[in-house]
């Protein structure tokens, strides 16, 4: 039995197959998806049975996915060279290998769960067009245009996309646009989806991106849908040609649900390449937010994309001076477009962490919080790939798939040279973990509805949390610890509800699994942020459970870090340090029940090489100097939020 803030060491010496089934049996979690499951609701035949089992709704599984994905439709991605259809998007995301757009083979150490196909809204299926010479394209001057100097070789090609990154972001009008067309490949795309779509086995789910841009600031959005395609394709991809506001985004959202009788959500992402615009507590005209337009962004928009290849973006050493692992895989020189630096004040604006905190201020102010938002985390990628691994980074557009030349080449290009982004500062990805009982549309959609989600940068490590008043330390190690949790208490994305009499202080259960083929941890974290009687507030960070028999001292902080089993030359680690598996109880030591305040839950791994450190060792190449050779990939639970009633 694991007792409460220790771990369970892993056993080199033990089978892989031994150790898996001893972790999982100590875990309680599903490690893998079943191939067929009974996805009828549950219903119990009589009022007394023997199973305990019998009758049980509450999620008890893990599915991992990608919610942020981007194929040869997008026009950012087709038109720099990405040859990767729908098909071949998600015969990669099942777990098949497929050829990358530079003819190299690539396949996931194991398959996705779910995909959502995200491409950009704005002239989506551009790309195809231009090479196939579609003939709504070629009756268009402009199409006819961009056709033949699109084929006539790579100066042409990056002529026709400069002309179009013009058009679009700086004069705002759409180069090529045509109803029919645009009907017609996305009810291609939505059968597609329909086709690859195996409830049980894997969930291939609808959405699109909105790329509104307004002065080179990122409002990017993914739209996801709950529906089948007898619902999605009664509708078309909104874009920033429609509008730029996020309110007219969630109008189109709103006449979606009417109109169908289905469901459809919004995600942000990137808010470290907003400039200060994301959670600036205004609306788009930069008026200050209203309740009405609080409660209408959390309907809409109920979890933030906060890891991706563009950054990690749960804080910065700016905003939390105190927490060591804040510089990690940070964006934070510009916006988007490359042509305004980066000032201090726009950070508080732009991070998971601080704009929870600034929604506390905003609950104070006007009474509702625009910003109570679960974790997620996608790759964006725009190869059709689904790499999200340090070991197995395929980049995240053609051009930085690997090559012993990709590190230098520019993501984002800027005349400023301290603005430009280059392919060695990509993150290799990030994934997002639900919570469900089956995996299916109807189940993911509902999970990400309540943020019963986590985000990861890239490894699957399980994560969950129940918070409750009177959960006990040794229940965190009891077989049915999912079960009182759920009774006794609220998972992540809950609510703690109003405190019982006797001074009692928020607990947490806490579990952790290493990912069965990656890293073992470091520790876990519980983040607390808080909003004081004066309007200000607060953050601080405590150690729950640690590895390697280390201490955590009365500040709830261990000091010593976990050390490193990295050979950076070899690009090469090993399981020696750190633990397989945490189980930790933690109560909340300076609870106060008139102070608003959220938690949650930051898993690290032990340090493994960064891709740019395979990179060098396979390719027999120098390190590039700008990013550090090891990384501690990491997972982040959705809050917790406790509101006093008054």
């Amino acid at each position: 039995m694991i007792n409460p803030g220790q771990s369970l060491k892993f056993l080199p010496a033990a089978s892989t197959a031994f150790a898996a089934a001893a972790i999982t049996a100590i875990f309680s979690l599903t490690l893998c998806a079943a191939p067929f499951e009974n996805i009828l609701d549950d219903k119990q035949a009589t009022d007394r049975v023997y199973s305990p089992y019998a009758g049980r709704a509450y999620p008890d599984r893990v599915l991992f996915g990608d919610t942020h994905f981007h194929t040869n439709l997008s026009f950012d991605a087709g038109l720099i060279g990405t040859l990767l259809d729908v098909d071949a998007a998600y015969r990669c995301a099942r777990g098949e290998q497929v050829l990358s757009n530079t003819g190299q083979p690539f396949q996931l150490i194991r398959p996705l769960d779910f995909l959502v196909i995200t491409d950009h809204a704005e002239m989506i299926g551009l790309a195809p067009m231009l090479r196939e010479g579609h003939p709504a394209l070629l009756a268009d001057p402009w199409g006819k245009w961009a056709h033949e100097r699109f084929n006539s070789g790579l100066e042409g090609q990056q002529e026709v996309f400069a002309d179009i990154i013009r058009l679009a972001t700086i004069e705002g009008t759409n180069p090529f646009s045509s109803d029919e067309t645009t009907i017609s490949i996305w009810q291609d795309f939505v059968e597609k989806a329909e086709a690859y779509n195996e409830p049980g086995r894997f969930t291939a789910m609808t959405g699109f991106e909105w790329t509104s841009t307004p002065r080179g600031d990122n409002l990017h959005r993914v739209v996801i849908f709950a529906d089948d395609v007898d619902k999605t394709n009664r509708t078309v991809p909104f874009s920033l040609f429609d509008s730029e506001d996020p309110e007219d985004l969630w109008k189109y959202l709103a006449q979606y649900e009417s109109s169908t009788g289905g469901r459809v959500m919004a995600i942000p992402h990137n808010g470290n390449l907003s400039n200060g615009l994301m959670f600036n507590g205004l609306d788009f005209g930069g008026k200050p937010i209203t309740a009405d337009y609080a409660t209408r962004r959390m309907r809409w928009e109920p979890l933030y994309e906060m890891s991706q290849m563009k950054g990690d973006e749960e804080t910065h050493p700016f905003l939390s001076p105190d927490d060591e692992f804040a510089d990690f895989e940070n964006w934070d020189v510009g916006n988007i477009a490359g042509t305004v630096p980066k000032e201090d004040a726009m950070l508080r604006y732009e991070y998971a962490r601080s704009a929870l905190r600034v929604g506390l201020e905003q609950q104070r102010r006007i009474g509702v919080n625009p910003y109570k938002f679960g974790m997620m985390a996608a790759t964006d990628t725009h190869t059709g790939l689904a790499s999200s691994r340090e070991e197995n980074y395929f980049g995240k557009y053609r051009s930085t798939e690997p090559s012993p030349n990709r590190h230098d080449n520019e993501v984002i290009p800027a005349d400023d040279p301290s603005l430009k982004i280059l392919t060695s500062q990509e993150s290799a990805g990030a994934l997002t973990a639900v919570w469900s009982r089956h995996n299916t549309r109807r189940e993911i959609f509902d999970a990400m509805r309540r943020k019963e989600v986590y985000a990861t940068t890239g490894t699957r490590i399980r994560v969950r949390v129940f918070a409750g008043w009177d959960f006990a330390p040794d229940e965190v190690s009891r077989p049915d610890f999912t079960d009182q949790g759920y009774q006794r208490g609220v998972p992540m994305g809950g609510d703690l509800t109003e405190k019982p009499e006797g001074g009692a202080a928020p607990k947490f259960m806490i579990r952790a699994l290493r990912d069965p083929d990656g890293a073992n941890l470091d520790r876990v974290q519980v983040i607390k942020g808080w909003i004081d009687k004066g309007g200000k507030t607060h953050e601080r960070i405590f150690d729950v459970a640690v590895s390697d028999g280390r201490t955590i001292g009365d500040d709830g902080r261990c000091k010593e870090p976990v050390g490193s089993t990295v050979d950076i030359e070899k690009a090469t680690y090993t399981n020696t340090i750190g633990d397989a598996v945490f189980a930790a109880h933690w109560e909340d030591p300076d609870f106060d029940p008139e102070q608003g305040a959220f938690y949650y839950v930051r898993v690290l791994e032990i340090p493994t090489p960064r891709w740019t450190t395979y990179d060098a060792a396979f390719f027999k190449i120098p390190r590039p100097d700008r990013v550090p050779a090891t990384t501690q990939d990491r997972a982040y639970t959705s809050p917790i939020w406790y509101t006093p009633s008054k």
